[in-house]
């Protein structure tokens, strides 16, 4: 249940911003991709900063885990049967 609340807040918060901004909603599909682009981005700018600062390397993040979160993981293909 806590996600959903959590889900309803920031789609809240994001309903004021869209307001102070002008942008209705529901919003033009390519302001809403671009805004849905932002957020995936968005989530990602803490662990990078973390790593950073912390000496790790983020390139490495950056391909692997950062990749898969804002890209999807990769669908795997069968192996092909003759």
């Amino acid at each position: 249940m806590k996600p959903y609340l959590i889900s309803l807040a920031i789609g809240l918060l994001v309903g004021v911003i869209y307001s102070l901004f002008g942008v209705k909603s529901p919003a033009p599909p390519t302001i809403a991709l671009i805004g849905l682009l932002g957020m995936l981005l968005g989530e990602q700018a803490v662990p990078v900063a973390k790593r950073l600062f912390a000496g790790h390397d983020v390139v490495a993040y950056l391909r692997t885990d950062c990749a898969e979160q804002v890209l999807g993981r990769p669908v795997k293909k069968p192996d092909d049967q003759a």
